[in-house]
């Protein structure tokens, strides 16, 4: 039943392979084998996440898991670079929380205008026109590119509203929302009718306007798992306030100050901050109540924690405008929504080094090393960083290149060269 929404997916995310350098000379009268002109690999495509306010659900990512970004081309000669790979942009709706799928840590919260880029392309690998030297006149080697990042990542969906209205199914929240917005959610006489959030922006006076979210009404267990559970109390944590409609009408054998004590349990439950957000009671249905008794006993409750209650009819529009200048007036005091601070470290790349590397020494003495661990180690080293190059130079000692090196001869002052990298020798 609650297929109709989905608001949290697991997707993997893979940016483009950065291209590989050539190996290519060109014809020039005096330039020993006429000179290195092979051009570099062009950089793989990045993946891009940008809000869309077009969508509301992440629907999109239910049966495609996989997002892969193009690869860079590799380089020509005639120092010509192969074309960069082209970025994926994915489209998030605004307040969608980006997972690491591993650590549950925030990456990022989607919920301000700027792109952000969630993985990078691999950068592309050099032409030989980069290693020529007065002492290395023809460079007969390239290099290849670096891998592009790849991550598992959780998208959660966490609306942003500034009003959350909250309550047991049928209550009457999705009228009052159609009545003090222009948001037409589906409405029918029976239990969880709305099977997903709605948002509408209520206008209040010139300049002044908020945005409410129709909750899905919450059942008790909801904090367990139960109905809808998590998967709509989710969407309140960003509410500066919540409006919790009642039916004071009797008209289905409801207790009010049972229903309003058993939603605020499940608030409690599943988040004690969030129980403590500011409260409106709403006690809806007054034009058909039954028995008056059953609201004063609810007010009298209310007031004793110290809430509002305001007397209301979505149905017959009594009491609406009233509700929310109230709620406008609330908000005007009340902290902005809450945007989630990133949490996620990357942690230093794994290289599984057990695993042999080509080590092969050119015609002009320089050491080449090559390997798949090699190659996706670099693609995530910050070599402008001391203490990661200190990390990167740990790593290789302790895979045994070093020694492997010096069993092959190698002297101090040997150019030593990993992709576009290129260091001096030293025991």
């Amino acid at each position: 039943m609650a297929a109709s929404f989905i608001d949290k997916a697991r997707i993997t995310v893979q940016a483009g392979n950065g291209g590989n350098g050539v190996v290519a000379f060109h014809r020039e009268k005096y330039v020993a084998a006429g000179g290195p002109d092979g051009g570099d690999g062009g950089r793989g495509g990045s993946i891009i996440l940008v809000v869309d306010d077009n969508m509301s659900t992440l629907m999109d990512f239910r049966y495609k898991r996989k997002y892969t970004a193009g690869n860079g081309g590799d380089g020509q000669g005639k120092r010509k670079s192969g074309k960069d790979g082209e970025d994926l942009v994915i489209r998030v709706p605004r307040g969608t929380l980006v997972r690491d799928a591993e650590t549950n840590e925030i990456i990022k919260d989607m919920s301000g205008q700027e792109p952000f880029t969630l993985c990078r392309g691999g950068r592309g690998g050099w032409g030989n026109m980069h290693f020529a030297t007065p002492t290395r006149q023809v460079p007969r080697f390239a290099k290849a590119g670096l891998p592009g990042e790849s991550h598992d990542v959780i998208l959660e969906l966490k609306l942003l509203a500034d009003v959350g209205l909250i309550g047991f199914p049928n209550v009457g929240k999705s009228t009052l929302l159609s009545v003090v917005s222009k948001a037409q959610p589906k409405i029918a006489n029976y239990h969880f009718t709305t099977l997903y959030p709605n948002l509408g922006v209520v206008w209040v006076d010139e300049g002044v306007s908020f945005v409410m979210a129709d909750i899905p009404g919450i059942i008790e267990g909801a904090s367990g798992g139960a109905g809808l559970g998590h998967d709509f109390l989710r969407h309140i944590d960003r509410c500066r306030l919540l409006i919790h409609v009642v039916d004071v009408s009797g008209s289905e054998g409801r207790d009010s100050v049972a229903d309003f004590d058993a939603i605020n349990e499940e608030l409690r439950q599943y988040s004690p901050e969030l129980s403590e957000r500011p409260q409106i009671v709403a006690a809806n249905k007054v034009d058909i109540m039954e028995e008056p008794e059953n609201l004063e006993r609810l007010r009298a409750h209310v007031k004793a924690k110290g809430f509002t209650l305001l007397e209301i009819s979505a149905a017959a529009h009594q009491g609406t405008r009233q509700l929310v200048g109230r709620a406008a007036e609330m908000l005007s005091v009340l902290p902005p929504v809450t945007v989630y601070e990133p949490e996620y470290v990357p942690k230093p790349p794994a290289a599984d080094s057990s695993a042999p590397l080509d080590i092969r020494r050119s015609d002009d003495g320089t050491w080449l090393v090559d390997g798949p661990w090699l190659q996706r180690l670099m693609g995530n080293v910050n070599f402008a960083d001391y203490e990661s190059r200190m990390w990167f130079d740990k790593t290789l000692r302790e895979s045994g290149l070093f020694q492997r090196l010096e069993e092959m001869g190698i002297q101090d002052g040997d150019t030593v060269s990993m992709y576009d990298w290129e260091f001096e020798y030293q025991r």
